[in-house]
């Protein structure tokens, strides 16, 4: 007899546990997933760019807790927000979690492609989002179609983890968040030296030659404070810093040493400064911007900019726009260290505002930096000698202010370099430059009246300048090789104790003399070794100069007294008065509300005039904006930048503006000088 064929058992039900575990390891599989993509594509970016910035932390004065907190955020928040926005779509059943899940890996891996792509392609804008969206069509389907992708993303889990550790234990930023030590040794004293009172004012971004007539002397009609101080103090006109970046700039000069090493200008990374030097026979009141040397033993910095997790969250979220874009940023990081003002800060004057014609109105002085204010506010003889240290980003970008004082809005994205812009970019610089005289002058008449001036060691002089050649705007190695004359030559004044009369030095002065210098003044033995010389030394017999765009990698160049690059001439129509004829074309102008009702107390005029002219218009015609019937300013049309704009101009002469209802006007300047009024909306 035939056996039976054999029939399978019938399928048992799936039991509930065994369904719930399978579908955990699944949503574990995917968050693990979430996790990796996420890292690389926000996390890692961030905490790379933030490691490799330490003065972000220190100029908002971040405490190690608010550093952290702010690592846990980018760290989690944005893993938690995609992990939860596919969890919901389970709700909808299985095949939606699946496609969803699915979706969120393609734009991921999209997003990872465009900043992929920026580094290793010259792909920008609409064609890099083009090759990221098929990058991410491609992950997409590759991890529907297969296992192997799924498993190397869940290995790669582990990436926050090990970026969090760089970031903690290896990046610049891990001495402010775990910092180690407290200053090195102090100065002693040159046997029966006397100590003076010393005063030190560090500007930032500001190059010699902006200061400079065509004689080569301070141009005492446009800075005349600059040109007090140079005629009685010693003006070292051969004087250069050592790098265009501040953190590496401003330590060489506190320290007397080349940089050496991509350290956070920290004190726990240079514990031998100035600050340390003189801790044991002078009091110290510093007021630092981007750096943290002085240690808290020595001072306290009472005042600060805007700080606490608000600014850190707003500026970081800015930071991940530039890196996740796809095109180059052309904002520089540094802008975002602006100074506050007097009033934003709720400071009290530190003097009274000097009867001044371009003072006109009450509140401009509110316009001053609130770390100005406070280190006026300290200047003042003691018993024991004091030192006075202020670091101030004047005329630093952001560009905000005009000669008098008054400030004016400005787009963050306009363009420094390119035609026509590098002229403007000069225009804001020197703009500002003239309301940083203003801020000379105001520390000179306080020294005067608080009986400080004569008895003091006072030094001004800045950490490096800025090259406005087309082409080469900036402060790094092009601007360098361009323009070594704008970005390595800055002003250098030092007024010893009871000077009267103005002398020049040329001699070959690099900014590691500047610690050597103010110790030998003020009687302090340095208990280091300096790479830089002391004034009451023999100059250099080499004329060399060092400047470093990397610490440890210096690059040299000759010396010599550089000479200003000519300024433009002013165009005829500058200044004179237009009658409103009938309009022959239109522009498109930003914030034309702004000249309907203008208060100039409030400190802020609509200075800055930008826009766009129809294409009919070639690029290179000259536009002239008019005032209340005043040409305020001629620039020329220019080819579009990323925002659209064809033409911008600077209106400087606060004195084209009253209160109220303001007339704008502008005109194209025909070949043969005649205006056309262009109809503004």
């Amino acid at each position: 007899m035939a056996e039976p064929a054999s029939v399978d058992p019938p399928a048992l039900p799936d039991p509930p546990a065994g369904r719930w575990e399978r579908g955990w390891r699944a949503e574990l599989g995917r968050l693990l997933e979430i996790v990796a993509l996420v890292g690389l594509v926000v996390t890692q970016p961030l905490l790379d760019v933030l490691g490799r910035s330490p003065e972000f932390f220190l100029f908002h004065r971040a405490d190690p807790a608010e550093i952290l907190l702010l690592v846990a955020l980018v760290t989690v928040v944005p893993t938690v927000a995609v992990a939860l926005l596919g969890a919901l779509s389970r709700l909808a059943g299985r095949t939606a979690r699946a496609v969803t899940h699915t979706g969120l890996v393609g734009l991921l891996v999209a997003a990872l492609a465009v900043q992929v792509g920026r580094h290793v392609t010259p792909l920008r804008g609409v064609p890099l989002l083009l090759v990221a969206v098929l990058a991410g069509a491609a992950g997409a389907l590759a991890h529907r179609r297969w296992r192997a992708p799924g498993r190397v993303l869940r290995l790669a889990a582990a990436g926050p983890v090990a970026f969090v550790a760089l970031f903690l234990l290896v990046s610049p930023t891990s001495a402010v968040v775990l910092p180690r030590g407290d200053g090195g040794a102090a100065g002693t004293a040159q046997g029966s030296a006397v100590h003076p009172p010393v005063v030190m004012l560090i500007l930032d971004e500001l190059p010699l030659v902006s200061l400079l007539g065509p004689d080569g002397q301070i141009d005492a009609g446009r800075y005349p404070h600059f040109a007090e101080l140079a005629g009685a103090s010693t003006w070292y006109r051969n004087s250069t810093g050592v790098s265009g970046w501040t953190p590496n700039a401003l330590p060489a000069m506190l320290t007397g040493r080349y940089p050496a090493k991509p350290v956070a200008p920290h004190y726990s990374q240079y514990p031998d400064n100035i600050f340390t030097a003189f801790g044991g026979l002078y009091d110290i009141k510093a007021e630092e911007s981007i750096t943290r040397l002085c240690p808290p033993s020595r001072c306290e910095q009472p005042v600060t900019p805007e700080q606490g997790m608000g600014v850190l969250v707003r500026e970081t979220g800015k930071l991940l726009g530039r890196v996740a874009g796809p095109t180059e940023s052309t904002v520089d990081p540094e802008d975002s260290y602006r100074e506050q003002t007097r009033a934003e800060a709720g400071l009290d004057a530190a003097e009274p505002v000097p009867a001044d014609p371009k003072f006109r109105w009450d509140s401009l002085d509110d316009n001053q930096p609130a770390r100005f204010t406070s280190f006026l506010a300290g200047l003042k003889p003691t018993a024991r000698p004091t030192l006075h240290f202020l670091h101030l980003l004047m005329p630093h970008s952001p560009w905000a202010y005009l000669p008098s004082g008054a400030r004016y809005d400005a787009p963050e994205d306009l363009p420094n370099d390119g035609a026509g812009w590098v002229d403007l970019a000069r225009q804001r610089h020197l703009a500002q430059l003239g309301y940083t005289d203003r801020l000379i002058g105001e520390t000179l008449r306080t020294l005067r009246a608080s009986g400080l001036y004569d008895q003091a060691l006072v030094v001004v002089t800045a950490d490096h300048g800025v090259s406005f050649r087309p082409g080469a705007q900036g402060r790094g190695m092009d601007a360098i090789k361009a323009a070594a004359g704008e970005v390595a030559w800055v002003p250098t004044f030092v007024k010893e104790p009871r000077q009267q009369t103005g002398r020049v030095d040329d001699r070959n002065w690099e900014h590691v003399d500047l610690l050597p210098t103010v110790a030998d003044e003020a009687g302090i033995r340095l208990p280091w070794r300096v790479d830089g010389r002391s004034a009451r030394q023999a100059p250099r017999t080499d004329g060399t100069k060092h400047f470093y765009d990397r610490p440890g990698e210096p690059v040299t160049f000759p010396g010599g007294v550089p000479t200003p690059p000519p300024l433009p001439t002013p165009h005829p129509l500058v200044g004179t008065e237009v009658r409103a004829g009938p309009a022959a074309g239109s522009a498109r102008v930003a914030d034309l509300a702004a000249f309907t009702a203008t208060d100039p107390d409030t400190g802020t005029l609509p200075a800055l005039v930008w826009g766009d002219v129809p294409d009919r218009i070639p690029d290179g015609t000259l536009l002239a904006v008019a005032v209340n019937g005043r040409v305020g300013a001629v620039v020329p049309v220019v080819p579009a930048d990323p925002g659209g704009r064809r033409f911008a101009a600077l209106l400087a002469d606060d004195k084209l503006f009253h209160a109220g209802t303001n007339t704008l006007d502008v005109y194209q300047v025909a070949a043969d000088g005649a205006l056309r009024r262009l109809t503004l909306s």
